[in-house]
């Protein structure tokens, strides 16, 4: 169907009774409308299971207990309107349910702050930072650069139990979010949100382990975004000409900001040749993930200060 087309009329609510008459019905309407997903899920089906689900208060990794479950008129008529919003609006379901999940772990998300996914999301809840971090509970101070909803840095702090956390974000609505989710987690006492661009409202602090998950889409692929990509901030998309401006000075101020010991893990995408190009002396230790290859590096606290004595 084209964007110029109307979409199809609602489902009649006395026609589709059953979970599984919902999901059949989700699933023709997104692949008629050719959505695009990209924000936790990666077909019409799993899209409509995401919203059906989320909108129903159940388990979100448990679809087939529920295939054969009446829904009432009241539940019936939510998910239409959700169906009809999604393809109309063309937000990206997170937005309109004001739920995002990374490995189980639930978020609230709105239109402030990207849809929360990252790679590092994945190795922080499956504690397969080892290979990185030797000990999880050695580590005591942890940065998370460009938190966005503050998901990387609520991981974090389950992930290292004697950690405090320090959440960075430039955007104050962004931080707005992230407050939120932070109370959700009750992490209050342990991580802290700071309104900063990237390092520069830090100080002197050092850390063990910095995090961070940056703008790295570059300049064309945002001109061209589909509007499910469109509907988040560019602020949090947008990294240049190449991707790579905020890589680079992340770069450059983390050997101020780690201990000797450190380490520093960030999501850059597909740039993994551009970096390795830019940086041929630099020994990135290439993280992957269920989901993604060579998309997320590590680099020692040496490894970074070596690059600062070089420039």
């Amino acid at each position: 169907m084209s964007q110029s087309q109307s979409p199809p009329a609602s489902a009649d609510l006395e026609d589709l009774v059953t979970l599984r008459d919902w999901l059949r019905y989700a699933t023709s309407r997104f692949t008629e409308a050719r959505l695009v997903f990209g924000h936790g899920t990666e077909t019409p089906l799993d899209e409509a299971a995401f919203l059906i689900l989320t909108a129903l208060n159940l388990p979100i990794d448990q679809l087939e207990p529920w295939l054969e479950a009446r829904l009432t008129r009241a539940e019936r008529a939510r998910i239409a309107s959700l169906i009809d919003a999604r393809i109309t609006t063309r937000k990206p379901a997170p937005y309109l349910v004001n739920a995002a999940w990374i490995k189980g772990h639930r978020f609230y998300t709105d239109e402030r702050v990207i849809v929360p996914r990252s790679y590092i999301g994945e190795l922080l809840s499956e504690d397969s930072l080892s290979a990185v971090v030797a000990d999880p509970e050695g580590v005591t101070r942890v940065l998370d650069l460009c938190t966005g909803s503050g998901c990387l840095a609520i991981l974090a702090a389950l992930a290292f139990p004697n950690a405090t956390v320090d959440a960075v974000d430039i955007s104050p609505d962004a931080l707005e979010v992230a407050k939120r989710n932070v109370a959700d987690y009750g992490l209050g006492d342990r991580v802290a949100l700071h309104k900063s661009d990237l390092f520069s409202a830090l100080g002197d602090r050092a850390y063990d382990l910095v995090i961070s998950n940056p703008p790295y889409v570059t300049a064309a692929a945002v001109a061209a975004f589909p509007p499910e990509h469109r509907a988040e901030p560019e602020l949090a998309h947008l990294g240049g000409e190449d991707g790579l401006d905020l890589v680079r000075r992340i770069l450059s101020g983390a050997s101020a900001h780690l201990e000797p010991w450190g380490t520093i893990v960030v999501e850059v995408g597909q740039a993994r040749e551009a970096l390795e190009t830019e940086y041929p002396d630099l020994p990135f230790l290439w993280l992957d993930t269920e989901q993604s290859e060579g998309e997320l590096f590590a680099l020692t606290a040496d490894a970074v200060r070596s690059l600062r004595k070089r420039r």
